[in-house]
This record gives C-alpha cells, sequence and structure tokens, in this order.
C-alpha cells in the first residue's frame, strides 16, 4: 500500500480523495493554483504543492508541474480525479517513466477508449452491441449527406474526440446534415484540436444508462450495477440515480456483461464505466468508455456499500479485487443532484462570488454531501461552478426522491446565485416522479427556460403557519404575544390564530387546524418542523420586519401582523417596479467585450447589440424588440454587475 499520494485535481473530488486516504492512514497531497489557494482542498491535504496561475492550462494540465510536485514531497501515487489529466494517455506514460504510480487504467486503455471511433470498432469486435453508423473520419460534408442518407434519419453526428457535449448534432435531413457537419467539425477543431467527426444512428426516446466497471490486474473485472443519467442539459448531467427505474433484471445483466467483455479486451485494470444509449424497447448501444472515476460514482457507493476510492487504490497498489460478481450486492435506490453556482431564472448563467453563507443538509446514513466549498470561500471564475453533489439514500425510489426534496431545502446557500429551484422542480416533477426519463427530458419540459411557474405548487396556509410560528417565538422573546394575527403572504392577507401547548403550535386558518412541531429559535436559518406530522424543512431569512421563506425551491415574502395592522397597511399605496423595458440590462457580472451598435441606430429584433464575457464565456445579447438605440450607457472594456444598464431604447 502507499504512504503517500498525490491527488491532480481540486475541488469536491480532490476532497473526496482526501477523505478515503485519511480513513486509510494514506498521506496526502494537494496542489494548487493561485486561485485555489485557500480551497478546501489545499486544506484538508497533508501538504500542498503551488503549481502555477489560475488557467487550467497553466497549472492543473500541466504534467511536469505534477510530476515535480510528486518528486518534491516523495508521493508515491497519483489520483487523477476526473477531467483535467485523468484521461491522458501521455500522462500516465509520463509518470510510469518517473516511476510514480497512476491510480487508473494504463496508457493503452485510456487511448484505446478515449477515441470515439476507435473505441466502437472495439466494442464491435468485443461483441459489445454498437448503434448502428459509419464509423470512419468523413472527409467533406457532401460525403456527410450521403452516408446521413444510408444510415437513416435522424441521425447523430459527433466528434471523434469530443465530450462534454461539444461537436455533437442532431439532423433530419440532407440540409440539417450538412450544416451539422460543418458546425461539429470547427467545434471539434477548435474544442480538441481534432476536426474528425463521425455519424451514427440517432436514437429516438433515448435514455442514458451507464455501467460501473471495477477491475484488477489480476484478470478479475465486475460490474457494479447501473446508473441512470438521462437528465441532463445541453448533454450535461444534471441528475443521477442507482439503479435505473426502467432496466429489468435480463436487461441489467446483458448490459453489465458486455461492460466487462469490453473491459477485458483492452486488459483494463481500475474503475470505469461504460455508457450506453437505452431506447424505448431496452434495445441498448455502445456510447463510450470513461476511463476514470465518474462524477456520479457516490450513488453506486450508495447502493452497493463499496468505496470506489478506495478499490482503485488498492488495485493500483497490485491487490486483487476481494470479492466475486456474485458478492456485489444491490441494496435501496440513491439520487444524486449537482449543485452549480448559476441562475437558472437567467438561462442558468454561471454566478461567480463568495459564499456568504454556507451551511448543508446534517450528513447520515440517507444523507451525503461531497463538496470543495465552504462559508467564506469563492466561487471561482477560472473552474466548474459546481458547489456540491448531494445524494440521499431510501428504500425505495419514491424514498430516496421524498429525502432529495428535504435535502433541498436544506441547503442554505448565499451570496451567489444556485440552482436549487430548478432542482427542486425536477424531482417535484410528475413525470420524473413517474420515471419516465429521456435524454431530452429537460428539453421538452422546459421549452423557453425555467420560471417560477415551473416550481412545485406551495400550500400557502402551511407557509403562513410556519411565518406565524416563527414571529410568535421572536415576539414570546418581548412578551408581545397575541394570537390573532394575518399574514400577508406575498401582500396576500391569510387570518389566522396561533396558540401554543406543552406538544408545539396549532394555528387555525379558516375551517383548517394545522399543527406544527418546532425547536426553531431566532437567528437560526432553518426551520425543522413537523407540520400535521409530515416532516419539513423551510429557510427563514429576516427582512424588514418581515421574513423571507424559503421552501421547495421557491420563495415567499411574509409579513405577520395584528388585524388592524393589517388593515391600514391594505391602505398603502404600492411601489410599482421600475420600467426596464427600454433598456438592455446585463444579465450577469462580466466584461462588456463589445458593443455592436451606435447611439441613433435603429436595430430590429434579433439583432446583435453586444457581447458580455464571463467565465471566459461570450454571450450575445440581442434586440427582443425593434427600436432605436438613444444612450450608450457602458463601453466596450468596461466591467458589469448584474442588471446594470448598457443601451437605453428611445
Amino acid at each position: 500500500m502507499f504512504d503517500k499520494i498525490l491527488i491532480a485535481n481540486r475541488g469536491e473530488i480532490a476532497c473526496r480523495v482526501i477523505r478515503t486516504c485519511k480513513r486509510l492512514g494514506i498521506k496526502t497531497v494537494a496542489v494548487y493554483s493561485e486561485a485555489d489557494a485557500d480551497a478546501l482542498h489545499v486544506r484538508e491535504a497533508d501538504e500542498k504543492v503551488f503549481i502555477g496561475p489560475p488557467p487550467a492550462t497553466q497549472s492543473y494540465l500541466l504534467a511536469d508541474k505534477i510530476i515535480d510536485a510528486c518528486k518534491q514531497t516523495g508521493a508515491q501515487a497519483v489520483h487523477p480525479g476526473y477531467g483535467f489529466l485523468s484521461e491522458k494517455e501521455a500522462f500516465q506514460k509520463a509518470l510510469a517513466e518517473a516511476g510514480i504510480t497512476f491510480i487508473g487504467p494504463d496508457a493503452h486503455a485510456i487511448y484505446a477508449m478515449g477515441d470515439k471511433i476507435e473505441s466502437k470498432k472495439l466494442a464491435q469486435k468485443a461483441g459489445v452491441s454498437t448503434v448502428p453508423g459509419y464509423l470512419a473520419a468523413i472527409p467533406n460534408a457532401d460525403e456527410a449527406v450521403k452516408i446521413a442518407q444510408k444510415i437513416g434519419y435522424p441521425v447523430m453526428i459527433k466528434a471523434s474526440a469530443g465530450g462534454g457535449g461539444k461537436g455533437m448534432r442532431i439532423a433530419y435531413n440532407d440540409a440539417e446534415a450538412k450544416e451539422g457537419f460543418v458546425s461539429a467539425t470547427n467545434e471539434a477543431k477548435s474544442s480538441f484540436a481534432d476536426d474528425r467527426v463521425f455519424i451514427e444512428k440517432y436514437v429516438e426516446e433515448p435514455r442514458h444508462i451507464e455501467i460501473q466497471l471495477l477491475a484488477d490486474g489480476h484478470g478479475n473485472c465486475v460490474y457494479l450495477w447501473e446508473r441512470e443519467c438521462s437528465i441532463q442539459r445541453r448533454h450535461q448531467k444534471v441528475i443521477e440515480e442507482a439503479p435505473s427505474p426502467f432496466l429489468d433484471a435480463k436487461t441489467r445483466k446483458a448490459m453489465g456483461e458486455q461492460a466487462v467483455a469490453l473491459a477485458k479486451a483492452v486488459k483494463y485494470k481500475s474503475a470505469g464505466t461504460v455508457e450506453f444509449i437505452v431506447d424505448k424497447n431496452r434495445k441498448f448501444y455502445f456510447l463510450e468508455m470513461n476511463t476514470r472515476l465518474q462524477v456520479e460514482h457516490p450513488v453506486t457507493e450508495l447502493i452497493t456499500g463499496l468505496d470506489l476510492v478506495e478499490l482503485m487504490i488498492r488495485v493500483a497498489a497490485g491487490e486483487k479485487l476481494p470479492f466475486q460478481q456474485k458478492d456485489v450486492k444491490l441494496e435501496g435506490w440513491a439520487v444524486e443532484a449537482r449543485l452549480y453556482a448559476e441562475d437558472p431564472f437567467r438561462n442558468f448563467l454561471p454566478s461567480t462570488g463568495r459564499l456568504v453563507k454556507y451551511r448543508e443538509p446534517v450528513p447520515g446514513p440517507d444523507v451525503r454531501v461531497d463538496t470543495g466549498v465552504y462559508e467564506g470561500g469563492e466561487i471561482s471564475m477560472f473552474y466548474d461552478p459546481m458547489i456540491a453533489k448531494l445524494c440521499t439514500y431510501g428504500k425505495n425510489r419514491n424514498a430516496a426522491i421524498d429525502r432529495m426534496r428535504r435535502a433541498l431545502d436544506e441547503f442554505y446557500v448565499r451570496g451567489v446565485s444556485h440552482n436549487v429551484p430548478f432542482l427542486a422542480a425536477l424531482m417535484a416533477h410528475p413525470r420524473f416522479v413517474a420515471g419516465k426519463l429521456t435524454t431530452n427530458f429537460i428539453a421538452e419540459e422546459f421549452k423557453g427556460g425555467f420560471t417560477a411557474a415551473h416550481l412545485p405548487p406551495r400550500d400557502p396556509q402551511v407557509l403562513a403557519a410556519v411565518a406565524a410560528v416563527v414571529d410568535l417565538v421572536r415576539a414570546e422573546r418581548h412578551g408581545k404575544v397575541q394570537d390573532k394575527r394575518v399574514v400577508l403572504l406575498n401582500r396576500q392577507p391569510i387570518a389566522l390564530s396561533v396558540s401554543r401547548d406543552s406538544y408545539g403550535y396549532t394555528i387555525q386558518v379558516e375551517d383548517r387546524r394545522i399543527t406544527v412541531e418546532t425547536n426553531w429559535a431566532p437567528g437560526e436559518p432553518l426551520v425543522h418542523a413537523k407540520v400535521d406530522g409530515e416532516t419539513i424543512a423551510a429557510q427563514v431569512d429576516p427582512a424588514g420586519s418581515g421574513w423571507r421563506l424559503f421552501h421547495g425551491g421557491g420563495h415567499a415574502e411574509a409579513l405577520v401582523l395584528t388585524p388592524r395592522q393589517a388593515e391600514l397597511y391594505g391602505l398603502m399605496p404600492v411601489k410599482a417596479a421600475p420600467d426596464t423595458s427600454k433598456f438592455l440590462l446585463s444579465p450577469m457580472p462580466g466584461l462588456l467585450a463589445s458593443v455592436a451598435v451606435a447611439e441613433g441606430q435603429e436595430v430590429k429584433a434579433g439583432d446583435a447589440l453586444a457581447v458580455v464575457e464571463a467565465m471566459k464565456m461570450e454571450n450575445v445579447l440581442r434586440a427582443v424588440q425593434d427600436g432605436t438605440v438613444k444612450t450608450l450607457h457602458a463601453k466596450a472594456g468596461d466591467s458589469l454587475k448584474v442588471d446594470q444598464k448598457i443601451i437605453e431604447f428611445a
């Protein structure tokens, strides 16, 4: 076994590897860039080594700096996590030449599975079911059209060296095939320095289901069941679960055995994942193999009781797997949601800044949080904006989903925008709960983007009851308790009475009686309560003389008043929201890269007006209606705040 391991990564996956190493008594080394000097993984490791400026191309992606850090600290092995250098054949070779163990597969397996065209050829040889298609590089757009016609529309045009949704286009006719070939080729060239693309049949109503593998260096290979990863946005996974609600035992076994056959064909060693696309009739086709630990590996750990990082380390150290296929258990159900610093109400624009407040759900047998952040830390513009991976476990799928809904309510994040409202909407969606999933789920169910209308319906009387109890607890400290109250919930009055006894609180709303049991105390951001016997969590922030309640992904303004105060409040004028229809506002903090119009210029709906750069991405802002530019309030090179004026129209 190793004495010291260097983690060639950052964020939550680096912290995840450190956690297992500590349990095994292995010392750890963290590497970090300037942007990560105060990062959680740096704090938790036994040693740290600085490797360069914030851009990953100048730090985390430089194999030489990682190897130098190993030599400097005496680390005998490197765990690459995922992303960065985890699937770089040259990195594995360079480590081997330096006498350092790579905790992962060997260079041959990385190479063989890293190229989508070659991996599909290998899969066919190994007897793995593959999607009908043309697996050679395609020379030009005209040839792409001919091949697409032969396969039969719809087809998927894909970059051979692709990943993360880049270099992928769906075509339903000749024109789309020609256009898609050009776009995919250009994207592949700029993203991967490899412009090869291939074409395969596009599977309609597809599910993305993957098989987790584990193999040692002694010829043993097992599959650890499957993960359903169909809930995706722009080809990026959002929700994962294990097992899949769609597979039957026969299909599960067939997929697992084919995945093992592919792994054995390349003499695979370590943890790996074979991804399949599955149609509505449970026919499955090989998609690709990820020769590393997956982001979503925790759900597999929860249903099997195994620690995949520990097993990767033991395999890399030359040990045999301590179990056979027949010993792998599958118990219960696990769901993972990825929490990102992004604004789902603004088309998921990334959000950067300080985590002013950060409190995770309490971990336990049914809740797991993998994170690389802490309260007061920064969400950097240089890296993936993940805040945490939230996983829940239950005896069955409904139990795991119910626990996830409550855990999302318990996840308290302030200072940056986050996607908890979107995740809450997904968890409550009837189609998701029914398990009727495809990779098009989000595109189909959230056409036109995500809005507050997509959030699960809330019971206003329950929210009013919670607000009344919270306000009563605060009032008791000042001796100003009154039982008759009116809760203005988003300015809508709800008259109620509230009383307290040894068992909790009783709220009478019209003909309804609501019981609330809670130990909430002023200053606590979370109200954990039993409402009519059902356990709930609500976030509560003081807001002036009232409260702001967060529950089920949404929030409500609550003002608790006496009946007379409510009567007078109803006479007060409502301040109208400012009219911003004549302005182009910045949808995010960023740099105004360019302005495409001048004062006095007429514009048409859809015309490009300006480009805002944020987190290394350019966002083109377009006119939503015809008009004339009256005033330019900002110029190229300016730093912008959210909702800052850029252009005013006449």
